[in-house]
C-alpha cells in the first residue's frame, strides 16, 4: 500500500525533498493544443510568478525548478527551524498572507483582548500554522491549488487540473541532491525545448544565471554556499561556479546534435564520488531510476529505519550510481 505523505517525510533524515505535479488533461498545462490551436504558454508565468510568492511566506526555500509542458518539477528545503524560531505574530502574519485565518487570529492582529478560552484556542491554532508553515504538503497543495483554480476559470470548466496528489522522493545526502538538481535543470534540453541552460525558459538554472552575470545569486533561490565545513551555514553544498560549469558539461552530453564530455575531475563530481558514467544515467534517468528515497546506502537505510519502511525498494540502484 501507498504510506501517507506524512510517513515519507523524515526531516531528522533529510530537508530536501523533490516534487513532481502532472497535468490530467489532454491539453497541455502551458504547451500548445495540437487539437485547438489555442496556446498555454502563459501558464508557466504563472507557476513561477506562483512559486516565488509562496516560497516568501512558506519557511521552504527553491533549491531547483522546471515548468514543463504538462508537469513540473520542484527541489524543496523545508526548513522546519525558521518556522520554530518566529514569533507567533509572525507566523499569524505569514498565514493570513495567503488565508483568513480565524476569528482568533483576527482578534489577535487586531490588538483585542481575548479572554482564556480564547487565548487556548488561539495558542492551538499558531502551532498549527507553524508546523504547516515547514510543511512541504501545504506548500504543494496552496501552488497547485491556485494554478488549477485559475486554469479552470480560463477553460470555463470545473474538475480536476492536475494528476492526483504531487509525488515526492527524499533527497538523502549530497550526492542525491546534486544529481536530482541537474536532472530538473536540464528538463528542457532532454525534452528539447531549450539548447542550453541559459534558454531555458522558466528554470532555476537560467534565473541563477541571469543573476550570475551580475555576480549575485537569486534572493527567490536556496542560495550556494559552497563546500561543507564545521560551521557551516544555510545553504545548498556546493561551489556555485562548479555546479553551473557541471550543468553546462551535463547539458553538452544530452544534446544529440553536440559532443561533449564530462571531465572526472569535475570538482562536485570528485567530491561526491560518482563517476561520469554514472553521472549522465543520474541527469537523464533520474525518475525512471528511482520511485522513492535516493542516497547512498548507508542514508537509505537510516530513512527507511525512521519511516519505517521495510521495502529498501531503491537500494541496489542506489549502491550501483552512487558507489
Amino acid at each position: 500500500m501507498t504510506k501517507a505523505r506524512e510517513q515519507q517525510v523524515s526531516l531528522q533524515d533529510t530537508k530536501y525533498y523533490h516534487c513532481i505535479s502532472r497535468c490530467v488533461r489532454r491539453a497541455y498545462l502551458c504547451g500548445e493544443d495540437t487539437h485547438t490551436g489555442k496556446s498555454y504558454e502563459h501558464r508557466r508565468q504563472w507557476i513561477e510568478d506562483k512559486l516565488q510568492q509562496v516560497s516568501k511566506v512558506f519557511c521552504i526555500d527553491v533549491c531547483a525548478y522546471a515548468v514543463m509542458s504538462n508537469h513540473t518539477h520542484f527541489v524543496l528545503y523545508a526548513d522546519d527551524k525558521k518556522a520554530n524560531r518566529l514569533s507567533d505574530k509572525a507566523v499569524v502574519i505569514r498565514w493570513h498572507k495567503l488565508f483568513k485565518g480565524t476569528l482568533h487570529t483576527q482578534k489577535f492582529l487586531a490588538g483585542e483582548t481575548l479572554d482564556k478560552g480564547q487565548q487556548f484556542f488561539l495558542a492551538r491554532e499558531i502551532k498549527e500554522f507553524r508546523h504547516r508553515l515547514s510543511d512541504i504538503s501545504w506548500f504543494m497543495r496552496v501552488l497547485n491549488e491556485h494554478i488549477a483554480r485559475k486554469a479552470n476559470k480560463e477553460d470555463n470548466c470545473t474538475g480536476r487540473f492536475w494528476e492526483g496528489r504531487f509525488k515526492s522522493q527524499a533527497l538523502l545526502d549530497e550526492a542525491a541532491l546534486a544529481a536530482c538538481m541537474a536532472y530538473v535543470d536540464l528538463n528542457p534540453i532532454r525534452a528539447k525545448m531549450a539548447k542550453t541552460p541559459e534558454t531555458s525558459e522558466h528554470t532555476s538554472i537560467k534565473k541563477r544565471i541571469e543573476s550570475a552575470k551580475e555576480g549575485k545569486q537569486p534572493k527567490c533561490l536556496l542560495r550556494f554556499s559552497g563546500s561543507p565545513r564545521k560551521y557551516m551555514p544555510k545553504g545548498l553544498p556546493f561551489e556555485f561556479k562548479y555546479y553551473l560549469q557541471l550543468v553546462e558539461q551535463t547539458g553538452q552530453c544530452i544534446r544529440a546534435d553536440k559532443r561533449g564530455s564530462i571531465d572526472s575531475s569535475q570538482p562536485i563530481l570528485t567530491r561526491l564520488n560518482i563517476c561520469p558514467e554514472n553521472w549522465l544515467k543520474l541527469t537523464t534517468q533520474f525518475t525512471k531510476s528511482f520511485r522513492g528515497a535516493v542516497g547512498r546506502e548507508q542514508s537509505l537505510q537510516s530513512y527507511c529505519d525512521h519511516v519505517q519502511l521495510k521495502r529498501r525498494s531503491n537500494l541496489t540502484q542506489c549502491q550501483r550510481l552512487f558507489a
